[in-house]
This record gives structure tokens, sequence and C-alpha cells, in this order.
């Protein structure tokens, strides 16, 4: 029978952190990983490019955390943003810092910053092993081990449970650690998709499948039409909606989205003013006065949007330029600091980046990481209710959670 001080089930950003701290910290450490490598979620966000933090303050850092927020203070005094940039630094992986605060490899490869973490858990003789937890193994509410799927057993003083919410199933993300948490006699605030793409009812965003729009502003409108949320950045369009950067971000304060609509205001000029745009609409229309309406947008738009756009105007596309009427060009001028999409619903759970929702915080000791209810039991990552938005804030909740959890349980 296998004994160790702390076994670490789940070998995602969580997890590899909490292993190496608690075996930086002096204790005998298994890390129970059921996908046949390390980092597999990892690995892919950021578009492959790993987004690992945010370089931002902690002030700012908070702002963007819209998920119990006060209950992260000493895991981000335990390990920040800067702890994180240093430990993949020291073991090999340059970063650099681009636009939003957002922290990236030089190298713009996710694998690069999983090497790092793999180096620092081999420096502290963290034993990794592909297998399956079936069940946390307690006795008269205290930690005892865990049992495989094929019936072995490891006793260990301390578990770490680091699984993952239920986003990206395919990369082993499938709910365990909330059944795990549930069986021990935890609350598991229910999982909903956040960061997710979001389905639009327009049946023309199928013809601009794949456009994307850098430099852009949004505003989510609700029913009464107030803005609820507003952004710069990048979007991208799909066959049935909307996703990107800002289309994610938004998608986390629109917890009623399905039961309720929502009104996407994009502004596809935010650095121009309406006095500016319609200067450079003359400026075009004077260049272009021979030209049918609809060869007249080439500078101004995309190829893919310009059909788009011309249809929603109301000017005939064959319309030479020169018969445009200044209610026609304030029409379009109008469309093009304010197109708008009408969101209906979320896409599924599985295709969000992150779930909000898991183990009640209430019942986690934030200084520690350990369950107030099981001796000797913590939780690390997205397994805990705590989530936020884009921009590398999410893997520091949980580069931050882990190590503080790895730490406690080596120390405590």
């Amino acid at each position: 029978m296998l004994k160790y001080n702390v076994a670490v089930v789940g070998g995602g950003a969580a997890g590899m952190l909490a292993a190496g701290s608690a075996a930086e910290n002096g204790a005998s450490v298994i890390l129970i990983e059921k996908n046949n490598y390390l980092g597999k979620k990892l690995g892919i966000t950021g578009k492959g490019r790993c987004n690992l933090t945010n370089s931002a303050e902690m002030r700012e850092i908070m702002e963007n955390i819209p998920t119990n927020p006060r209950f992260l203070y000493s895991a981000f005094n335990a390990f920040s943003n800067y702890d994180i940039i240093d430990l993949v630094e020291r073991y090999g992986t340059k970063t650099k810092v681009e636009r939003g605060g957002r922290v990236f490899p030089v190298s713009d490869k996710a694998h690069d910053v999983i090497a790092a973490i793999k180096k620092y858990l081999r420096e502290f003789g963290v034993r990794a092993v592909n297998a399956e937890v079936k069940e946390i193994l307690e006795n008269n509410g205290k930690i005892t081990g865990v049992m495989l799927s094929d019936g072995k057993i490891i006793e260990a003083q301390k578990v770490i449970i680091a699984t993952g919410g239920v986003s990206y199933p395919q990369t082993g993300s499938t709910g365990d650690g909330f059944l795990f948490a549930k069986a021990l006699g935890h609350q598991i605030i229910e999982p909903k998709a956040s960061l997710v793409p979001m389905v639009a009812e327009e049946p023309f965003v199928k013809d601009l499948m794949g456009l994307s729009l850098k430099n852009i502003g949004i505003s989510v409108l609700n029913e009464n039409k107030k803005v609820v949320y507003s952004d710069f950045g990048e979007m991208i369009f799909t066959h049935y909606g909307v996703s990107g950067p800002v289309i994610l971000s938004a998608s986390s304060r629109l917890s009623d989205l399905g039961e309720k609509k929502y009104t996407l205001k994009i502004d596809l000029k935010p650095a121009l003013d309406e006095k500016t745009l319609d200067n450079r609409l003359l400026r075009d229309f004077g260049e272009n006065k021979n030209k049918d309406f609809i060869n007249s947008l080439g500078d101004l738009l995309p190829s893919k949007l310009i059909p788009v756009i011309v249809k929603l105007s109301g000017i005939d596309e064959r319309k030479k330029v020169n018969l445009i009427t200044k209610p026609e060009r304030m029409a379009l001028l109008s469309l093009l600091k304010g197109f708008t999409l009408t969101l209906t619903e979320k896409r599924p759970v599985s295709e969000a980046i992150i779930t909000s929702g898991g183990v009640n915080v209430r019942e986690i000791n934030p200084k520690t990481m350990e369950s107030k209810l099981i001796q000797g039991l913590y939780f690390a990552g997205e397994v805990i209710d705590v989530d936020a938005y884009t921009g590398g804030f999410n893997l520091q909740i949980a580069f931050s959670t882990g190590y503080l959890a790895g730490m406690s349980a080596a120390t405590n």
C-alpha cells in the first residue's frame, strides 16, 4: 500500500501548483491525474498560447473577480501574479505582457509553461501517476487517503481536490470533484457556464461566421435598455452567434440569459466620434461617388461584413454613392456605431472556458483552503465557487489557491 503525506487529485494548473508547493514545504506528494499527461486544459488556454496571469495590481485583479473575491485575499497574498511569473521564468520560460496586462510566454506556446511547472515538480520530488480516483477516504471526519478506480488504496494524511469544473469535459473536467465533495457532506453551488459563447437570433450571423473584429466596443443592454456591461477589444462571429474575449467576459454578467433576452450593441468604430466618422464617410463617398453603394465601403469595413451592413442600412446596394441622401448617410453612421444583435442564450456548459459554481466557500477556510467539515481535506482551483473574467485572472486563481492549499497541507 502506497503512503504519502499529501495526495493531490487533478493535474491541471491548480493541482500541479498544489503538489509542487506541498513538496517544496517538505511533504511526500503524489499527484494523480486521469489524463495521460499533466496540464491538458492549460495547454489549450489562450488559443494554445496560455494567458497564464495578468500584470495588474491586486485591486484591479479583485475587480475582475465577480464571484467571492474576498475569499481569495489569503491565496493571492500567499502566491501572487508576480510569483507565478517568477516561477515559470525560474524554470526556463520567459514571459511578456500584452494589451490589458495579459501575460503570455514569449514563445507563445502553452506547453512551455507546462514544461516549466513540471520542472518545478521534479525538483521537489513529486510523484505524478496516471490513474483515476474513485473515492476520497475518511474516517470519523478525518482524511485517510484515496481509492483508485482499480481498487488500489493510497494512504494520505491530506488530500487536495483540484479536479476543475465541468467546462471542456474532453480535457478531463467532468465534475468529479463536485461528486467527491458532495459525498463528504459539502454543499455544491450549481455549476453554470461562465465565460461562454452566446447565441444570437439574427439569421445573418451565419453569413459572418469566422469574421474576427478587433478594436471594437460593445455594450450589452437589458430589456429596459439599461447598459449592464461594456467592454473594448476583440470578438468573433460563429454559426450560432458570437464569441471572443469581450463576449466571453460579457457572458459572466448575464446569469439570466435564456430566461431573458439581451441586446448586444457593437460600436464598429469606437475610436471615432459621430462627427469624425461622418467626415470619414463624406470623404470615402467623395472618392467613390460614381460607384455603387455596395462597392464603396471596402476601406471602412471587412468584406464579409459589407453585404450585411448594406442590407441593414436600407440603402439600395446599387444606388450610386453621389445619390445617397444625408438621412441615409446618418442611418449608416448610426449602424456603424450601433450594430445590434439579440442575445437569446448561452452555449452549453461543455463549451465554457470556466464554470461558475462549485464547493461553497463558506465551508472552506480561506486562510488555508482546508475544508471546515473534513480534517485534512483541501480544495484548489475551479472546483471552488470562484470565477473571474478573461485576461489571465482565472488561471491566477488556480495557481494561487493551489499553492496555498499545498503549502497548508504540508505545514498544518
